[in-house]
């Protein structure tokens, strides 16, 4: 059962409804192509970028789950953030995922992604170790007192193991802590909290963006800014179709769209799980469809993760055929 969450107040809810909101639209988390030789393919990482500025995104966000990013060195992240962040040049937003177990790692992730000048940073709670609610509270609070950037709590308990806590969430927005959420918790029922408490609390600038590719009009209809797809590298136009439907109150449009994509996200289950987990099937899925596009050269996923093997891309080809990608 979800707790009904409690209006916060404080500075930030007496700016009233007229603020403009914050970050909006869709947000892709970009996949990292790799070479054969598992560093990072910049050629084709920058024909991704292209290909979704293209398609009509609102922002990026490089290193997220979809880019791979707790399979990567620090160099790699590295070489990502630099080579997007210039590619880009301020055409929309870069986020840039800080996710790391603890609060001195991360921070050491902020400080290069703020140099290199992007328009905010994203993390998740600490995790390996068992967090108190408290600690999660510091260790957010501590990352954006020392980084002046936007920074964007990523709730994400499938990998963190910590569920963030919306009473929490909410103070920090008040107080100026975070500029927004990413939620991939799946919890329809507690987003709808979320958004009703954020509204409640007039803290119209906190931008909340889900990250669960399937039912991103019912969030939208229920006020969510946005959405992270990792779906969005295969099919940026598609969301960015849905979302202006939604925007636009085109309801049954987007309905339409949103299961088209659901087809589309079939992909995600073509490896087989008698030899690999379900984000071998997914990554892989996404960088398969990515190749048979024509973007990126090469659908190598990082280490341990397992490769698709022809008959499970040939899947990949069949359904991006059935959805009109080829």
């Amino acid at each position: 059962m979800t707790s009904t969450i409690t209006s916060t107040t404080g500075a930030a809810a007496t700016a009233g409804s007229t603020v403009p909101r914050g970050l909006t639209g869709v947000v892709p988390p970009v996949c990292t192509p790799l070479t054969p030789d598992l560093e990072v393919d910049v050629a084709s990482l920058l024909r991704l970028v292209d290909f979704q500025l293209a398609g009509g995104v609102d922002g990026l966000f490089v290193l997220g789950s979809s880019s791979e990013v707790a399979f990567l060195p620090d160099r790699h992240r590295a070489t990502v953030v630099d080579a997007v962040v210039r590619h880009v040049a301020g055409q929309v937003p870069v986020l840039v995922g800080v996710i790391d177990m603890t609060t001195l790692r991360v921070l050491d992730h902020a400080h290069r992604a703020v140099r290199a000048g992007c328009a905010g940073i994203v993390v998740t709670a600490p995790f390996y170790t068992r967090t108190h609610p408290a600690e999660v509270e510091l260790h957010l609070r501590r990352v954006a007192e020392q980084c002046q950037t936007p920074v964007y709590a990523y709730d994400l308990p499938v990998s963190v193991h910590t569920r963030l806590d919306p009473q929490m969430l909410l103070r920090l927005a008040a107080d100026g802590v975070l500029a927004g959420l990413k939620d991939s918790t799946g919890d329809d029922a507690g987003l709808r909290d979320l958004l009703t408490a954020r509204d409640d609390a007039g803290l119209s600038t906190f931008s909340v963006l889900t990250g669960s590719e399937l039912t991103v009009d019912n969030a939208l209809r229920m006020g969510a800014d946005g959405v992270v797809p990792g779906l969005g590298n295969v099919d940026p136009h598609g969301y960015a179709t849905l979302y202006r439907h939604a925007v636009a109150g085109e309801w049954d449009l987007a309905a339409r769209e949103q299961e088209r994509l659901l087809r589309l996200m079939r992909i995600v289950h073509v490896g087989s799980p008698a030899r690999m987990g379900r984000g071998s099937s997914a990554l892989g899925a996404f960088k398969a469809a990515l190749r048979l596009r024509g973007v990126i050269d090469h659908a190598v996923t990082a280490p341990p993760q397992i490769q698709l093997d022809d008959a499970e891309i040939d899947a990949v080809r069949r359904t991006l055929v059935a959805t009109g990608l080829l």
